[in-house]
């Protein structure tokens, strides 16, 4: 292990053992840790980059695979031999999202000109979905692509077999939805079928009822058997039935905002103690869309998930003053094969790095881990009026118990929970 690894601005019961700059583009929003390579999405640098993490204290970049122009592939999913990779415009590169304020208030297709049937904005960048062949891991191969007519896919789940299901920004739509794809040929993926919240199908002549301030918008869904628990941003929780994969059916919608934000962004099952943690992002610098919570869901009635509690906010440092963002922003997702647990919760909180949480006693979650790396040694966010902060962005543990976190400027550490 490297004796100069950087020190951390606060650590809990966890060690750092390891850290990468991504070759040289230290910007990384979701992470795949798969047969010893993660699989890392950029958020500035575009592409997506491969880092040989087999020996976890000496991670080395070893490729980059270029996004097509105007495009993002911040989001991907690797299982088997495959891995998918969302193919979308790149939203933080375009002059009308330079506040983000503009992407995360309001109809994003209104913004990027796509809510229309016809729409008449040119189009300079790729949508849908692209498949990579990864049996040899440091060399991914692209076998298929899933065109969207629209602004692409935002997020994907998918955890091997026939069905994927994600996040799609389609003509005609005031913002994401949930579609369901067919992967029985990984060469040829198809869109099988596809949910909204009604109201959002403006090409058909539905009008939204909601504040014109709020973004009524799928971040995505994590799927359990034959349900889909489905982050609607400030929709709050849907939950769907997808038995039928061509016409998936309501099950329940737990709209938390208002009073508490809105901003879903994770609905994680522990379906053995039939319970749910839903996270609520904050998108914000200085916390102005208020307080974000992590909350722990009674899940025994499946159509009625009733509130048991909130996860305690960090609280060692002055983050919201710090700058950038300060709050939930993602968590481990048990998906199969990695560290699957329902009685530990690991979690970014932007700038407070990462945090770890018991909730045996679903009542009262308690914080047992957190590592909070040191600003970051160069901006790779180049959106105007940025603070040069850390923002931990995704979190993935593997089947051993490693800790793998992205930051959109500070690159990639790995860790160890001292408390396991």
């Amino acid at each position: 292990m490297s004796t100069d690894l950087p020190k951390p601005d606060h650590a809990h019961n966890m060690r750092l053992i390891g850290t990468s700059d991504q070759g040289g583009r230290p910007d990384g929003v979701q992470i795949m840790v798969h047969r010893g390579h993660a699989y890392i999405g950029h958020m500035f640098s575009k592409g997506f980059s491969v880092v040989d993490v087999r020996d976890p204290c000496n991670p080395r970049a070893v490729n980059h695979l270029a996004a097509p122009p105007g495009t993002w592939n911040i989001h991907l999913q690797a299982h088997d031999d495959l891995l998918l990779v969302i193919n979308a415009k790149d939203m933080f590169a375009a002059a009308e999202f330079a506040d983000e304020k503009a992407y995360y208030k309001g109809q994003l297709g209104q913004v990027v000109g796509t809510a229309q049937a016809k729409p008449q904005v040119a189009r300079d960048w790729s949508a849908g979905l692209a498949v990579y062949d990864i049996s040899k891991p440091a060399e991914p191969r692209r076998i298929g692509f899933m065109p969207v007519d629209g602004g692409g896919i935002h997020r994907v789940w998918y955890t091997g077999g026939r069905w994927a299901y994600a996040s799609a920004l389609i003509d005609g739509f005031t913002d994401y939805i949930f579609i369901t794809i067919d992967m029985a040929d990984p060469t040829k993926p198809r869109e099988a079928g596809r949910w909204w919240i009604p109201g959002m199908n403006t090409a058909a002549g539905e009008t939204p009822d909601w504040p014109g301030t709020r973004r009524y918008g799928l971040h995505h869904a994590i799927v359990n058997g034959d349900t889909a628990y489905a982050a609607w941003r400030d929709a709050g929780m849907v939950v769907l039935d997808v038995a039928d994969r061509s016409k998936p059916k309501l099950i329940a919608h737990r709209d938390g905002a208002p009073p508490f934000g809105g901003g879903t962004h994770n609905c994680l099952p522990l379906p053995d103690r039939d319970l749910l943690v839903v996270l609520d992002e904050a998108v914000l610098d200085h916390q102005e869309d208020g307080v974000k919570h992590i909350w722990v869901f009674d899940n025994r009635d499946k159509a009625n998930p009733a509130v048991l509690a909130t996860f305690p906010q960090p609280a060692e440092a002055d983050y919201k003053s710090k700058g950038g963002h300060f709050g939930p922003h993602n968590l481990h997702e048990n998906r199969p094969g990695t560290f699957v647990s329902s009685d530990t919760i690991f979690t970014t909180f932007q700038n407070a790095g990462v945090r770890v949480f018991d909730i045996r006693a679903p009542r009262k979650p308690v914080e047992v881990g957190a590592w909070v790396p040191p600003a970051p040694l160069r901006m790779m966010d180049h959106r105007p009026n940025r603070a040069r902060v850390i923002q931990s962005a995704d979190v993935f543990v593997d089947a051993a118990g490693l800790i793998y976190a992205t930051d959109y400027n500070a690159g990639l550490f790995i860790l160890e929970h001292q408390d396991r």
